[in-house]
Order: structure tokens, then C-alpha cells, then sequence
């Protein structure tokens, strides 16, 4: 199994994703913003950072990098796709997941640990982790406030599509929604960086938890 770490211009999250998903079971390769193709992989990621600078607003302009028709492609076909934190930012402006981000409700960047709850475990990201399973990883983010219309929050709870909720809110995300899935449950959006708590040596292994589910599933796919 082979997972693609996709590669903004101004992504720096990159190695640390790489770094993960490796601990969790698999292989990962960087693949730049401007491949096409991405039916030799079996799951994608899209890291965190800035891409593009965050020009005009977090994801913008990468929604619409020669990538992101792949990874549409990609996860038209079933397969996993996940995007943390400024890769949540470009899977809704991309139209893959609802709702957008906007910035935190204090205007100020947030760098801390948080507790977050598991609410569904029908998701690539948490399949096989009872729900409430409570998980420590750390944020790091500006515009991390999730937002949607009331309807689509109806949705996203008739659809079992909240994935991970904060237990202490710390940016005003609507709903305490930390992450979400597609109706499908093959892409997922988070802000937490799991990447970051997948060894002791970082203080908490708590994040190798989703991504071993997320290798996981897609071992299944």
C-alpha cells in the first residue's frame, strides 16, 4: 500500500504526514500540486500549512491546482481521502466536503493540545474506533472555525457525518465539529493534525490511532 501526501506550494506539513502514516503501516509519497493522476495510490492525504500562501483565503487557490481534479477522481471511485487541517480548508472550497472554515472566533492562531471525542465510526478515519473514544492531538490554526448553513447541519447529523467533536471548544466551530466526512464516509476534513501525536517522543500517540484506521480502511477499499 502506497499513500500520496499531496505537495501545495506553501505546504509544510508534508514530512510529518509522511512520517505518520509510515508509523501507522503503510508507505508515502510526496506528489506535487500539479500531478494528474493518482489511480497508483490507495489512499490520498492533503497536509496542513499555508497553500498558496493563503491568498484570497485558506484553500482558494488550491482548489483549483491541476491535483484536485485527481483527487475528486480519486474519491469519486471510493477511494480514502483525508484533509487536515489546511487540507480541511481546500476539500471545502473544492466542494468535497460541506460547510468552510472561517477564522477562529478570539482572531488569534491557535497552537495547543486538544481533547477531541470520536462521534461516528463510520468514516475512513475512525472506522473501528468506538464512538466517544476521547483522543488528545494537537491544533494549529487561524481560520479553524467550521461554519455551515442550519440545513446542512441537519444533514451532516442525519447522515451521521460529524466525525470528531471538540470537548472544550477553541476557535467557535459551529456544533464543536472538529472534523467531518462526505455522506459516503471516504473523505474526511480535520483540523487536529494526528500526524503530531504519533509517538511519545511528541507527547501523545493518541493521533496513530486514526491514522492506523485510516490505513486500515483503506486496506479494505
Amino acid at each position: 500500500m502506497t499513500a500520496a501526501v499531496v505537495v501545495f506550494p506553501g505546504s509544510n506539513c508534508e514530512h510529518d504526514a509522511v512520517s505518520g502514516l509510515e508509523l501507522a503501516g503503510t508507505t508515502a509519497e510526496l506528489v506535487w500540486h500539479t500531478e494528474t493522476d493518482l489511480s497508483r495510490f490507495d489512499l490520498v492525504v492533503l497536509p496542513g500549512g499555508f497553500a498558496h500562501g493563503d491568498y484570497l483565503r485558506p484553500g482558494a487557490l488550491a482548489r483549483i491546482s491541476p491535483v484536485m481534479d485527481a483527487v475528486g477522481a480519486f474519491a469519486r471511485r471510493g477511494g480514502p481521502v483525508v484533509g487536515i487541517c489546511n487540507g480541511f480548508q481546500v476539500l471545502t472550497e473544492a466542494g468535497l466536503l460541506p460547510g468552510a472554515l472561517q477564522k477562529n472566533n478570539h482572531l488569534t492562531f491557535n497552537c495547543q493540545d486538544a481533547v477531541v471525542e470520536v462521534a461516528s465510526s463510520r468514516s475512513v478515519l475512525t472506522s473501528g474506533v468506538a464512538v466517544h473514544t476521547r483522543l488528545s492531538i494537537p491544533i494549529n490554526h487561524f481560520s479553524g472555525s467550521y461554519v455551515c448553513t442550519q440545513e446542512t447541519l441537519r444533514e451532516l447529523h442525519d447522515n451521521d457525518q460529524v466525525v470528531l467533536r471538540y470537548v472544550e471548544n477553541p476557535n467557535g466551530s459551529l456544533d464543536d465539529i472538529a472534523g467531518i466526512s462526505n455522506i459516503q464516509g471516504n473523505v474526511v476534513g480535520l483540523m487536529p493534525h494526528p500526524e503530531r501525536a504519533c509517538s511519545t517522543l511528541l507527547g501523545s500517540t493518541d493521533g496513530l490511532v486514526l491514522l492506523q484506521a485510516l490505513v486500515g480502511a483503506a486496506q479494505l477499499a
